[in-house]
């Protein structure tokens, strides 16, 4: 059974930092993409963070490029979101996803459609 666990959202104020972690299990497929996808209240979904685990390529959301950042460890099957300079604006449940190549890389940085398991998501609260 595959599954993805995220954590560490919390409450932060402007201008400062936090590490969210996606830890996945339960599949052997070599190539695939875990990202990152947010949602506020009364917004659509839309995709932050995309890394696949054989290259380390990676996509970001422009409103988050210079600020976030994404890296692997594929000993462990989990994906890291580095987020620094938080904005009020960032505030939202962050979700990680997985799918796998080729279909990932078309829908991570938009609705993440062509993804086929979910975290429970993360949240994060960006305020004074």
């Amino acid at each position: 059974e595959v599954q993805l666990q995220a954590s560490g959202g919390g409450l932060v104020q402007p201008g400062g930092s936090l590490r969210l972690s996606c830890a996945a299990s339960g599949f052997t497929s070599d190539e695939y993409v875990i990202s990152w996808f947010r949602q506020a209240p009364g917004k659509e979904r839309e995709g932050v963070s995309c890394i696949s685990n054989n290259d380390s390529r990676t996509k970001y959301q422009d409103s988050v490029k210079g600020r976030f950042t994404a890296s692997r460890d594929n000993t462990k099957n989990t994906v890291y979101l580095q987020m620094n300079s938080l904005k009020p604006e960032d505030t939202a449940v962050y979700y990680c996803a997985i799918s796998w190549l080729p279909r990932a890389w078309s829908t991570c940085r938009t609705t993440g459609a062509s993804y086929e398991y979910w975290g429970q998501g993360t949240q994060v609260t960006v305020s004074s």
